[in-house]
């Protein structure tokens, strides 16, 4: 029986030990991401995550960073990732989003428009960072033009693309051109912190996605709430690879290639 029990405990610490190994020696990996290029998030959320030296991930659309290029210049600077967004934000305009413009409403896209605004959007940030690997975030989580994935055409140019359904993955089940994330929209940093825990307890990969901080969009979460959180994640690092979207990508690339 003492036998028996000491295989379990054996097998137990290294399949602990393996699991964590895989996100730099932590329990899971947590990746901020904040899109659409909202003031408030230069505002609000870059000094928080300057003051605490935390990585992140910004998915800038094109359109809505040019009225503040030379600060988003000083976020890459500073090592953030900028990520491709696209160029004006296009959706498919059904569903209930009656905000978004003909123009831009992707049920008017060819395959071919998508592709070559999300190649001019990359010209764009090489501007910006003078980097060449960069992943792409889906707008309103639309992956599709009519029954035709966009991506597909898109691989050689992205590492990564982040996808919006609230799901997290252990390493081997990372799709990394459908990214999983969780989506924050009135959270509060308890409710955060939860994700978090759970990341742990799987030796998952956990992506967040933030909109508004502190206003600038509908799906806003408030400065202190969003204070709070990152504090946590701070004060627990020890156990929490807090990168990028490149960087938990190329890790998992990395993952796939050994294990093939």
């Amino acid at each position: 029986m003492k036998h028996l029990i000491c295989q379990i405990l054996l097998y137990t610490l290294l399949h602990t030990s393996q699991a964590q190994s895989v996100w730099q020696n932590k329990k899971c990996a947590v990746v901020l991401t904040y899109d659409d290029a909202i003031s408030q998030q230069l505002d609000n959320a870059v000094p928080v995550l300057d003051s605490l030296q935390l990585k992140a991930t910004f998915y800038l659309t094109a359109y809505f960073a040019k009225n503040r290029l030379n600060d988003w210049k000083n976020v890459a600077a500073k090592g953030y990732e900028l990520g491709n967004h696209t160029l004006f934000h296009p959706c498919n305009g059904g569903k209930g989003r009656e905000w978004v413009k003909p123009d831009y409403d992707l049920r008017q896209y060819t395959v071919q428009r998508m592709v070559d605004e999300a190649r001019m959007t990359n010209v764009f940030l090489h501007t910006l960072d003078g980097k060449t690997k960069r992943t792409f975030a889906y707008t309103c989580g639309d992956m599709t033009i009519g029954d035709t994935s966009f991506i597909e055409q898109m691989k050689g140019d992205f590492v990564a693309a982040r996808a919006v359904r609230n799901e997290m993955h252990t390493i081997d089940k990372v799709d990394l051109y459908n990214v999983d994330c969780y989506v924050v929209n009135g959270h509060t940093a308890a409710q955060m912190i939860e994700w978090v825990k759970q990341a742990e307890a799987t030796n998952s990969l956990l992506v967040i996605l933030f909109h508004g901080v502190g206003g600038g969009n509908a799906a806003n979460v408030q400065v202190n709430e969003h204070s709070k959180f990152l504090h946590y994640l701070k004060q627990h690092e020890d156990n929490i690879w807090i990168t990028t979207m490149l960087a938990a990508a190329e890790n998992v690339k990395q993952y796939n290639e050994k294990n093939k």
